[in-house]
């Protein structure tokens, strides 16, 4: 929906056309999930938060971890999410 958000390594996208063109635009051609931790819980206005953990890797890179968290929301029928916040586990 218009009022989602993303933030994606700390550059933060509002609305479903900006949250479509930096998905579009990430520079890879195939990527691959492994899922290591998953919590998720309800919230008092009847959302769900989620949290993961896992490792991917973006065509022939390393293989790398990331955490992903983000807000399920019922809407019209249908879970929609509204907030997500993604972030590759580099360490300085």
């Amino acid at each position: 929906i218009d009022a989602s958000c993303l933030t994606w390594e700390g550059q933060q996208f509002q609305g479903k056309a900006a949250i479509v063109e930096k998905l579009s635009s990430l520079p890879f051609q195939k990527i691959q999930h492994s899922i290591t931790a998953q919590d998720h819980q309800p919230t008092p206005d009847s959302c769900i938060l989620s949290m993961v953990v896992g490792q991917l890797k973006a065509d022939d890179d390393q293989v790398l971890g990331f955490h992903q968290t983000f807000l399920l929301k019922s809407f019209q029928g249908a879970w929609v999410c509204t907030n997500e916040v993604f972030r590759l586990a580099l360490h300085n």
